[in-house]
């Protein structure tokens, strides 16, 4: 347990959904750690709460815009979130624990106009176990990632949206040794720098038309697809395949390429948008291009892709009263 939470940060990201005040999509997610990755909550962890931009007759959270029954109900959200998270990760509560508070700025776009940031709030634990950021005004999913990493001192991250839940188990130690030793030298380099897990619409990748159309990256898949093996356990097998996409939900990825990469600078990424729109589709056609290796993304694949790890609790419309994970895995199939 020494060993992640010295290596890996949970960044999760939440914002106004119809089921606030109540903190079941979170308290899902968590439960669902605890049943398939329990190193998970054994790790340092940051909460990005991000914002609305406008006060609408009808929720357009996507965009920015929010009723005003969840407007109203999203500073209770906030406390009940930061409650739950601390009581999950330190067995404490915010009533009475002393957080540290700094400030911070996430800038976009031009340097010339002064519009073009959003000032940042940050509490954490003395240790930093725990951290929460909040913006004063609405950043999107790719500047609230950004905003995270920029706080992260470990190489590697979990990246969480606060409405994905894990079905499947996750063997996570295996997963970072395989990153730590995989290679980008040799005849047939294997660099793996990100590694999504499979959700329905993923469903056996390595033969799907999306790889299956294009020759490079067929060819890519034959090359590259493999059982890869962990020191630490050689008896578990960590079966991955090439994955052309960089996908918001949940994945584990260096830190430092996560940076380099996707944020390269603060033109990369404009506020409200959302990192597989902007960098999803260029990335795709980079590695269409022979460009793969710059990316070096994969897909957990166990069962050669009929095994899923993740199911969608569908966050902007969920109002809750489903009776958390199991009950809405149970609705759902």
């Amino acid at each position: 347990m020494q060993s992640i939470f010295s290596r890996l940060t949970v960044i999760i990201t939440t914002s106004p959904t119809p089921s606030s005040p109540s903190t079941d999509l979170i308290s899902s997610v968590i439960e669902s750690f605890r049943l398939h990755c329990p190193e998970l909550v054994a790790t340092r962890v940051i909460v990005v709460f991000d914002t609305f931009d406008r006060i609408a007759a009808q929720n357009r959270l996507k965009s920015g815009s929010a009723s005003p029954e969840v407007a109203e109900n999203y500073s209770a959200y906030k406390d009940n979130v930061k409650s739950l998270v601390l009581r999950e990760y330190v067995n404490d509560s915010n009533d009475g624990h002393h957080l540290q508070q700094a400030t911070a700025t996430a800038e976009f776009g031009s340097p010339y106009d002064e519009k073009n940031s959003v000032e940042l709030a940050i509490t954490h634990t003395g240790d930093k176990h725990v951290t929460f950021i909040e913006p004063i005004a609405r950043l999107g999913f790719g500047l609230a990632i950004r905003s995270a990493l920029r706080v992260v001192e470990t190489p590697y991250v979990w990246v969480q949206q606060h409405d994905w839940a894990l079905v499947a188990n996750i063997p996570l130690q295996p997963l970072l040794e395989v990153m730590d030793t995989s290679s980008t030298t040799g005849n047939t380099p294997k660099p793996i720098r990100y590694i999504s897990f499979p959700s329905i619409r993923m469903h056996r990748y390595a033969v799907s038309d999306c790889v299956n159309s294009y020759p490079a990256l067929r060819s890519l898949t034959a090359t590259l697809k493999e059982d890869f093996s962990s020191s630490s356990q050689p008896n578990v097998k960590v079966p991955l395949t090439p994955l052309f996409f960089w996908f918001d939900k949940p994945h584990l990825a260096s830190t430092e390429h996560y940076l380099s990469r996707v944020f390269p600078t603060r033109l990369a990424m404009r506020r409200g948008e959302f990192i597989e729109d902007k960098i999803g589709q260029r990335a795709r056609g980079q590695m269409k291009d022979g460009e793969w290796g710059k990316w070096a993304t994969w897909l957990y694949y166990p069962d050669d892709g009929k095994e899923l790890c993740l199911r969608h609790l569908m966050g902007r419309t969920w109002k809750g009263g489903e009776g958390g994970l199991v009950g809405r895995y149970q609705k759902e199939t």
